[in-house]
């Protein structure tokens, strides 16, 4: 069954008939997996398979059939961070410090491993019962690394603007675990105003602001 789209993947929920389990079924959509290829993109997923830490969504498994790359992650029942804000727009002050301070510490154990995760949002942030679970570890990289710039020629997007660091706006050097720390204030600042620190009509314009501007203070807001 279709659970929903993001900017690289469908979600499909699936069995897993060996171990007798509901699990998130995450495929490339084909025009991506066509510029990144299999075997970058499998060598690079690997990297995420070690990482465990209770507020880190698990890597199960990852491959490629007739075509499809795909990898599984465990099945979640809640929702995503993206949903909650979407219905209730600001967090509690103390729950959204929760949040954020959790799943700080999840990256935290990623960074000392050496994995930048390089895609921090809401979207990727799983509540289940209200403990954040951060989904996706390494996949960006995965893409990036093995699509090796060859994504802005085919004109795919590389996902949301609104929590990418200034040095991924940029483009002008490699993400560090500081750029997830960025994207993670990002988020922070949007569980407690409503909306992210940039805002504009185009993504261009998201990354001039995040490039030149000054975020407004929460408290101006709140």
């Amino acid at each position: 069954r279709k659970l929903g789209e993001g900017g690289m993947v469908t979600v499909y929920l699936a069995d897993d008939i060996k171990h007798e389990r509901k699990v998130a079924l995450k495929v490339l959509k084909p025009e991506l997996a066509a510029v990144v290829g299999a075997e970058r993109f499998l060598a690079e997923i690997k990297t995420t398979a070690n990482l465990q830490h209770p507020n880190i969504l698990a890597l199960y498994d990852s491959g490629e059939a007739e075509g499809f790359l795909y990898y599984v992650m465990p099945y979640i029942q809640g929702e995503t961070l993206r949903n909650r804000l979407e219905r209730e727009k600001q967090l509690p002050v103390d729950e959204a410090v929760r949040i954020a301070t959790e799943v700080a510490e999840a990256l935290q154990v990623a960074h000392e491993e050496g994995v930048i995760h390089r895609d921090i949002k809401p979207a990727n942030i799983l509540l289940n019962k209200g403990r954040p679970l951060v989904a996706d570890f390494g996949i960006a990289l995965a893409v990036t690394t093995a699509g090796a710039g060859r994504l802005t020629e085919t004109g795919l997007s590389m996902g949301t603007p609104f929590y990418m660091s200034p040095e991924q706006a940029s483009a002008d050097r490699e993400p560090s675990a500081a750029s997830d720390v960025y994207s993670l204030g990002c988020v922070l600042y949007e569980m407690l105003v409503g909306e992210p620190p940039h805002t504009a009509s185009s993504a261009q314009a998201v990354l001039a602001k995040i490039l030149t501007g000054d975020a407004p203070a929460p408290g101006d807001a709140r």
